[in-house]
């Protein structure tokens, strides 16, 4: 099992707000519009550099997204910022039918995601919101780890021409990956080559799938992880081929085990390679307050869980 050196807990949302700022410095045409929550976003670098790029919206997210459409007719790379369940659920119609539907250049940026939001709760906590985005045609959902790939995804992101969906959290992370690797959305990141299970993670699960990889290590079991940041367009050949070597499937996601992550590799696998698969997910189920880790643990978004889902699905391989 290769091992990965914590370089030390980071929170993602402030990797969005360096890359954003650093995106701005390399083009004058990307703007900024938050709806209320500068410093949750972690905008104000960008905000107080290029303050005529700069638009606060109040609490206003349908409106912002309008105007983020808006601004595409002029050239403009708008990038919006509040939380995730207020960047797809509030907002859903207003994305359909201004930005996805005419294929506007809008990228809409959505930080406290998923259960690790925390205290917050339920009303909160949105597990849903990769399942809305994926559906809509056109509308690339991207998912980093951590801090490093979260900048790099929104550099990266800065430079694509199209709608996307970048998803990215709230609590300290373990921050891990190469600060100079580049981003390159729709290619999956190996993180350990293996032979007995794969298991195919993003976002916050991803450091939990690396813990859960070297506890399997030491029972015998080989495991190669995938972190998939980018979920639409989805890397099918990772898949294929990883599936082909170790023939079982995990998927481990910060997301509800519908619509999301899992829900894609399965469609995958069931069209091409028909794979055992177990799902590391929550399970039709709302979140609740509490810490980070308290709700990971819960829900069954533990190194722990990853690891009893690989047993699980190994055990149903075909001899």
């Amino acid at each position: 099992m290769k091992k990965y050196t914590n370089s030390g807990n980071k929170d993602t949302r402030s990797g969005f707000g360096e890359g954003l700022h650093e995106a701005g410095q390399a083009n004058k045409n990307v703007v900024a519009l938050c709806a209320d929550l500068i410093g949750s976003l972690k905008m104000d670098a960008f905000k107080n550099e290029f303050p005529d790029r700069f638009f606060q919206v109040g609490i206003a997210e349908a409106n912002m997204m309008g105007i983020a459409a808006g601004l595409t007719i002029g050239g403009k790379i708008p990038f919006t910022g509040t939380f995730a369940n207020f960047s797809t659920g509030r907002v859903y119609d207003q994305i359909r039918q201004s930005i996805a539907y005419s294929g506007k250049n809008v990228k809409i940026c959505a930080s406290h995601a998923g259960l690790t939001l925390g205290e917050d709760g339920a009303t909160h906590q949105i597990l849903e919101d990769v399942g809305l985005m994926k559906m809509l045609p056109g509308m690339t959902v991207i998912c980093p780890c951590d801090f490093n790939q979260t900048k790099a995804a929104t550099l990266a992101i800065a430079d694509f021409d199209g709608p996307v969906y970048l998803r990215f959290g709230r609590p300290k992370v373990a921050n891990f990956t190469d600060p100079t690797e580049p981003f390159i959305i729709g290619k999956a990141q190996m993180l350990n080559e293996g032979t007995d299970v794969t298991i195919v993670a993003n976002g916050h699960l991803v450091w939990k799938a690396i813990e859960a990889g070297e506890l399997l290590a030491t029972m015998g079991i080989s495991s190669e992880i995938i972190n998939m940041h980018t979920v639409k367009p989805l890397d099918e050949e990772a898949i294929i081929a990883s599936a082909k070597k170790t023939g079982c499937v995990v998927t481990a996601e910060e997301h509800q085990r519908n619509g999301g992550l899992g829900d894609s590799v399965a469609q995958c696998l069931a069209l091409n390679l028909p794979t055992p698969q177990e799902f590391v997910a929550v399970n039709d189920s709302f979140g609740e307050s509490g810490t980070p880790e308290q709700l990971l643990e819960k829900y069954g978004l533990s190194s722990k869980a990853i690891v009893e889902a690989a047993q699980k699905v190994i055990s149903r391989k075909k001899t």
